[in-house]
């Protein structure tokens, strides 16, 4: 018997949406409302590519060269992104995760799995993914971490959804708040420093068309509850993202020829492991959840 490349796959279903969760990487195969695309997908008979909907356990986002020092130890992760010498987007987007609820409520699914230790990050978590979809907001998904290990370990999350109105971004209405983002170096997208949104490129407090901007950075100095809104001014078909992480990536996808816009939340910014900046560390037994919401 063959077996799907992103493994097993559950429908979640509410109202005018339909979702598909796959069990590797415990990833979102497409979100959809109405038959319209809400999220960009893939087919079920290739992996996810571009890092479509795909979570990131236990960070987000890079780290420069792999490298980083934790409570006074040196670690060195694999190079997961070779090309620029870094570490991309955690440790389980191509695990399989465990479908754990009893599946009596089309509407939801909870995914677990437990991260065990491994070169550049001798740690142990249990990791869960609660995937709710209702007729009315969409579709809220929350990530869990519990440290089950001995000593601390250092923590972030992120995910990797990309939005969609059905047709290339550069026509669409963008529009979010954010009062800072963060330029990186042109190599290896290591951070630099914090420029303020206001009256640079990045400014989309008011909607306005992307046009040809091109987008890959973090953004922080957000409201309490952010949202960002894609918005197709031709057909009034919108797409949202909201979360209340202190930090969120955008990118402009061309590497999926601008179709759609990734919309990051993430607890903290690239190279967390190495500034320390809002890293979450988890003593034996904490948790921690953060959740996100997609809607039209």
């Amino acid at each position: 018997m063959s077996v799907l490349p992103s493994g097993e796959q559950w429908t979640v279903q509410a109202g005018e949406y339909s979702g598909t969760v796959v069990s590797v990487g415990g990833g979102l195969r497409g979100l959809s409302y109405a038959g319209r695309e809400v999220l960009i997908g893939y087919p079920e008979d290739q992996p996810a590519r571009a890092g479509i909907g795909q979570h990131l356990f236990p960070w987000p986002n890079r780290i420069t060269d792999g490298k980083y020092t934790f409570q006074g130890v040196d670690q060195q992760l694999y190079l997961t992104e070779p090309a620029r010498g870094n570490a991309i987007h955690g440790l389980t987007r191509w695990a399989n995760w465990e479908r754990v609820d009893d599946g009596s409520d089309e509407s939801y699914v909870e995914l677990a799995y437990r991260l065990h230790g491994q070169p550049g990050y001798p740690h142990q978590l249990d990791l869960t993914l609660v995937y709710q979809l209702d007729a009315t907001d969409g579709l809220t998904v929350t990530a869990g971490a519990t440290n089950i290990g001995a000593g601390d370990a250092p923590y972030g999350y992120g995910a990797h959804p990309y939005l969609t109105v059905g047709r290339q971004i550069d026509e669409c209405e963008l529009e979010f708040t954010a009062a800072s983002w963060l330029k990186v170096t042109p190599e290896q997208f290591s951070p630099v420093g914090l420029e303020p949104v206001a009256g640079s490129k990045y400014d989309f407090g008011q909607a306005r068309k992307l046009q040809d901007v091109e987008i890959d950075n973090a953004f922080t100095d957000l409201p309490p509850v952010w949202e960002v809104r894609l918005t197709d001014p031709a057909t009034g078909n919108s797409a949202r993202l909201s979360s209340d992480t202190r930090w969120m990536q955008l990118y402009t996808a061309g590497a999926l020829d601008r179709a759609g816009l990734a919309v990051e939340p993430m607890t903290c910014p690239p190279d967390a492991f190495v500034s320390g900046d809002d890293l979450v560390v988890l003593k034996p037994g904490d948790e921690h959840t953060t959740s996100f919401r997609v809607s039209v």
